[in-house]
């Protein structure tokens, strides 16, 4: 059975307006009966002091009898709503201020023992039958000219206490009542601020679990699920731009793919039926083979790029001449540059500067710069490639006068497949992965590279090793 959060703070809600009733109905009911009792007590022995202090000279000196003495009491009696006796040092009764009916008539206490008596305190007790009802009893001694004369008892019935206990009792309850109404509206509360916004939440993960990206979760607040709430609609615009990133790979991949095998595909049925005439065969083998090596160029750098994403591409970090590999890689495009009458211009702040990192890496870095730079520079033009040192780290850039990035490309110009030329007509012999090899094998030794490009003007890579100690 699926127990969610409405039926937890249901239960949640009953189980504590049980546990308050029942607590304050056994526990609370003797913590308040205790506790009258106690005030019950303390009031009778300050009225049993204050009767022994005002009446005890006018009673032992004969100025009043013992039945003024008793309306005296009487009075007292209705004030105080306790039953008040005057008991003589043999246990008899010689003061009855109740109406109660004593049933020995010599009105003597059983077993009266004056010890005992003396400053004590009786809990439900009718002193062996002597009152009708169970009483609080307070029993003070009355002395008189350094001599115990009398006691003075003053009895409260239980009921009156009891009758006291129901009351706060009662009230009590109807403050956990109103207590049990208030938590109610806290646990409403509750609910509105943690289930509506997590089903909210909740809502929103399965429209996106439906390929629903453009459905946003909007939760009012400043509070941790506003922040849950964003982070979700961030995660469906990431995976929106992802999943037309995806759509746009497969796009592109399928193009350049398509291309080759096409050609590749066309060569070769031509020559088995015989539409290419032997002696040209071999020509248009050399066509296919090159198809065949853009292809498989293609597969490698897609396995390279897959590589660094899932971060199984280790560095292996050495110390290097950064001038001697810029060099050695400018020689191998010899041929294409003399072709196109293209002419490199190296600049290096000194003769040998060392710096650390993978160096094979570094030198694929400068391949596919230089590369790129030659593709996209024109003939009888140079091509500046210059490295520099500040602070502890090294800056190479690479700078061609060519045709430059429009300021709407420059940013996607790190992308997969991606080609400046929209038509694609310009680079058909680029896979569109060079720089995007290069930023992952930068970002790799957490590094940085940058580039800066004005149309018509020219462009220049450049980017940062840290230097070696």
């Amino acid at each position: 059975m699926k127990r969610n959060l409405v039926f937890k703070l249901t239960i949640t809600f009953l189980l504590v307006a049980i546990l308050v009733l029942s607590l304050l109905n056994t526990v609370g009911t003797r913590l308040i009966r205790k506790y009258i009792t106690n005030e019950k007590r303390w009031m009778l022995y300050r009225e049993a002091t204050l009767i022994s202090t005002e009446y005890k000279d006018q009673l032992y000196q004969k100025d009043i009898s013992i039945d003024e003495m008793s309306h005296v009491l009487n009075a007292v009696d209705q004030f105080i709503d306790a039953r008040i006796w005057i008991v003589n040092m043999n246990g008899r009764v010689i003061c009855n201020t109740s109406n109660w009916e004593l049933p020995n008539p010599s009105s003597v206490i059983t077993d009266f023992v004056p010890d005992i008596f003396e400053y004590n305190t009786l809990y439900h007790t009718n002193l062996n039958g002597m009152i009708p009802e169970n009483c609080l009893c307070v029993i003070y001694p009355i002395p008189y000219n350094y001599k115990l004369r009398n006691y003075l008892l003053l009895f409260l019935p239980d009921s009156n206490i009891q009758d006291a206990c129901v009351t706060y009792t009662n009230l009590m309850t109807i403050f956990a009542l109103f207590f049990l109404c208030i938590l109610f509206f806290i646990f409403v509360w509750i609910y509105y601020i943690t289930v509506y916004p997590l089903r909210r939440i909740r809502n929103a993960a399965m429209e996106y679990a439906k390929g629903h990206f453009d459905y946003q979760t909007k939760i009012k607040g400043k509070d941790e699920f506003h922040d849950v709430a964003s982070a979700l609609n961030y995660m469906a615009t990431e995976l929106q731009n992802l999943d037309d990133y995806q759509k746009k790979f497969i796009a592109n991949i399928s193009h350049d793919f398509r291309s080759p095998l096409t050609s590749i595909k066309g060569y070769a049925e031509a020559m088995e039926d015989g539409t290419i005439p032997p002696e040209l065969q071999s020509k248009y083998f050399g066509i296919i083979v090159y198809e065949a090596e853009r292809l498989n160029k293609m597969t490698n750098q897609l396995l390279e790029l897959n590589s660094f994403d899932n971060h199984k591409n280790l560095l292996h970090l050495t110390v290097f001449d950064i001038n001697q590999i810029i060099k050695q890689t400018c020689t191998s495009f010899e041929g294409i540059c003399t072709k196109k009458k293209i002419q490199f211009n190296l600049v290096f702040s000194q003769k040998e500067l060392l710096v650390s990192g993978d160096y094979d890496k570094i030198q694929q870095v400068l391949y596919n710069l230089i590369d790129n730079a030659i593709k996209f520079s024109p003939t009888n033009s140079s091509i500046r490639i210059s490295s520099s040192e500040k602070g502890e780290k090294s800056f190479i850039s690479v700078k061609d006068f060519g045709i430059g990035i429009p300021k709407a490309s420059i940013h996607k110009i790190w992308d997969r497949f991606y080609k400046q030329d929209s038509s694609r007509g310009k680079d058909k012999k680029g896979t569109g992965l060079g720089l995007s090899i290069v930023k992952e094998i930068i970002q790799a030794h957490n590094e940085n590279i940058d580039v800066i490009s004005t149309e018509g003007v020219g462009t220049e890579f450049i980017f940062t090793l840290t230097l070696a100690e």
